[in-house]
C-alpha cells in the first residue's frame, strides 16, 4: 500500500471528502469490486473525523429527543466495532454525577440507562449507580456540596483518526481502488446522462487532472453548503447548521479522575471527561461557526468555558491553563429540519440528497453510524451497475493494521516511524506526526529523544515519501 499512483483518466465511482463517510463508502465500493477514486482536500480525517470526543456511543442524551431508532442503530454499531477493530476502540464505564439542583434526579438517570441497555439489546455492560459516598470515594476531587450520587453506564473509546485511515486502507486492498489525500475537487460538468468529468488539483504540486466518473458521491460534512453553493449545475440549497466544538487534551497528573465523566452544566450541554493513557480528554462545546472552516483552532471562549466547568465540578483540582496540552477543534454537520436557524431543529440521523442524477450527497448522521451511512449511498450504487448488494461484506475486520496503535505503551522507533511514512500515505510531516503517530503538539512527546533530535536525525530518509523540512521541525 504505496501512495502516489498515477491517476487514472476515468473510475466507475469518485468520492469527495475522505472523513469517516467518505471512508466508509470507499471500503464498501471496494468490497463490491467496484473501481473508486477518494479524494480529499487535505490529509485523510484530518478535519471533522479527527476531532470528535474520541468516541463510539449510542448518543444518551438523544433519547430524551426520543431518537430511538438512532441510538439503537449506534449503540449496535458501537459494539460491532468494539468486536471488529478492538486494537481501536474499547469499553469504558461512564460516570454521570447527579446535583440537587440538576434537571433530571437519579432516579431519572436510572431509568434512562435501563432504555440505553435495552436499545444496545443488553450488549452494553449493565448499567450501575453509586451513592454520594461511594461516588466521592471514586472521584475525590469531585464537588460534594448537593451531589446525590451518579448513573454508570457503558460506551467506547476510540482514535477517530487511526479508524478512518485504516477503513480507508481496507479499501485500498482492491487494486482498483486508489485514494489520494491532498487532492482538491475544484469543479465538475456533466458531459452526459451517466457521464461527469472532474477537474481536480493536488495541493502540494499544483497539478490538475481531468477525470470522468459516472458515479459522483460528496461526503465533504461540514464543507458541502459552500463547495456545492458554488456551481450553478447542482442548484443547491445549504441544508446544514454547521457547529463548532472544542476540546482540551490536559495532563493525567492534573486531575485524579480513574474513568470518564459525565458533566451536565446548567446551560444545558454534555462534557466529556474522559482519561486516556498520560492526559484527560475535555470537551466539548457547542458554538456557532463563522468564516473559514478548514484547520480550526479552539478560541480562548471556549477553552476558558472547558476550564471554568472543569473547576465547578472538580474545585479541588486547581486545574489550569498551564495543564492543557493541546486543543483541537471540528464542526459538527448538523443538518437542518426546515429553513429555521434554530440547533433545535436539527436533525441527528443522515441524509442523503440526489442534487442531480448519478450524484449523490450524504449529509448529517454521526461518526458512529458511518458504516450503516455508507449503505445508503452503496446499496444503489451497486443496483445502477446491475451489481447484488451485501450489507454483510462490511461486517468483516479491518485487513490493514496501523504501524502505531493508540492504547499501547511502546516506545517509538525510527525505523516504524520511517515504515509509517513509505505505507500509511501521508504527504506531510503533520500527516505523519499527528494522524499516523498520534502526537497533537510537542508537549505530547514522552521518548527519552528530543522530539527535534528525534526527526532531524531520520530526516533525509522520511524526505524520501513526505514533504519535510528543519523548519518544519522545529515549529511543529
Amino acid at each position: 500500500m504505496k501512495s502516489n499512483r498515477q491517476i487514472k483518466d476515468h473510475y466507475p465511482c469518485l468520492i469527495v471528502g475522505a472523513g469517516i463517510v467518505g471512508a466508509g463508502i470507499f471500503r464498501d465500493l471496494s468490497l463490491h469490486g467496484i473501481p473508486t477514486l477518494l479524494v480529499d482536500k487535505k490529509d485523510f480525517t484530518s478535519q471533522t473525523s479527527q476531532a470528535s470526543s474520541k468516541m463510539l456511543h449510542g448518543g444518551i442524551r438523544y433519547l430524551e429527543n426520543f431518537d430511538f431508532k438512532l441510538v439503537f442503530e449506534a449503540l449496535h454499531e458501537k459494539n460491532l466495532w468494539l468486536k471488529l477493530a478492538p486494537h481501536l476502540c474499547y469499553e469504558q464505564r461512564f460516570s454521570i454525577p447527579v446535583y440537587n439542583e440538576d434537571k433530571r434526579p437519579l432516579w431519572m438517570i436510572r431509568c434512562g440507562l435501563f432504555l440505553y441497555d435495552l436499545l444496545s439489546s443488553f450488549q452494553n455492560t449493565m448499567h450501575d449507580q453509586t451513592n454520594r459516598s461511594e461516588t466521592i470515594s471514586k472521584f475525590p476531587q469531585i464537588r460534594e456540596n448537593g451531589l446525590q450520587g451518579a448513573g454508570i453506564y457503558s460506551d467506547a473509546v476510540v482514535d477517530d483518526a487511526k479508524l478512518t485511515l485504516e477503513v480507508i486502507y481496507d479499501g485500498l486492498e482492491n487494486k482498483n481502488c486508489q485514494a489520494e489525500n491532498h487532492m482538491a475537487y475544484i469543479n465538475s460538468k456533466k458531459l452526459k446522462e451517466d457521464l461527469f468529468e472532474v477537474e481536480l488539483k493536488c495541493e502540494l504540486t499544483e497539478q490538475k487532472y481531468k477525470v470522468t466518473t459516472k458515479k459522483l458521491i460528496f461526503a465533504t460534512g461540514p464543507f458541502t453548503d459552500k463547495l456545492l453553493s458554488n456551481s450553478h449545475d447542482f442548484n443547491w440549497e445549504p441544508k446544514l447548521l454547521p457547529s463548532k466544538g472544542s476540546h482540551l487534551w490536559i495532563e493525567r497528573k492534573a486531575l485524579e479522575l480513574p474513568s470518564p465523566v459525565v458533566l451536565t452544566p446548567p446551560d444545558g450541554r454534555v462534557i466529556f471527561v474522559i482519561p486516556q493513557g498520560e492526559k484527560i480528554l475535555v470537551g466539548t462545546t457547542e458554538t456557532q461557526i463563522d468564516g473559514e472552516y478548514f484547520d480550526l483552532k479552539a478560541g480562548e471562549e471556549d477553552i476558558q468555558y472547558l476550564l471554568d466547568n472543569l473547576k465547578q465540578y472538580f474545585p479541588k483540582s486547581n486545574i489550569s491553563k498551564e495543564n492543557i496540552l493541546s486543543t483541537f477543534c471540528g464542526i459538527r454537520p448538523l443538518v437542518k429540519e426546515d429553513s429555521s436557524h434554530s440547533r433545535g431543529k436539527t436533525a441527528r440521523e443522515h441524509k442523503v440528497f440526489q442534487p442531480i442524477s448519478n450524484c449523490y450527497v450524504i449529509l448529517g448522521g454521526k461518526y458512529t453510524t458511518f458504516r450503516v451511512m455508507a449503505h445508503d449511498v452503496t446499496k444503489e450504487i451497486c443496483h445502477s451497475f446491475g451489481i447484488p448488494f451485501n450489507s454483510s461484506l462490511s461486517l468483516a475486520p479491518l485487513r490493514v493494521c496501523s504501524h502505531i496503535l493508540p492504547f499501547e505503551k511502546t516506545e517509538l522507533t525510527k525505523e516504524v516511524v520511517i515504515n509509517c511514512a513509505k505505507y500509511e500515505l501521508p504527504k506531510t510531516f503533520e500527516d505523519l506526526v499527528i494522524r499516523r503517530l498520534g502526537i497533537n503538539d510537542k508537549k505530547h512527546w514522552n521518548h527519552s529523544e528530543s522530539f527535534d533530535d528525534f526527526f532531524k536525525s531520520i530526516q533525509s530518509k522520511l524526505s524520501e515519501y513526505i514533504e519535510i523540512s528543519d523548519e518544519q521541525i522545529t515549529n511543529f
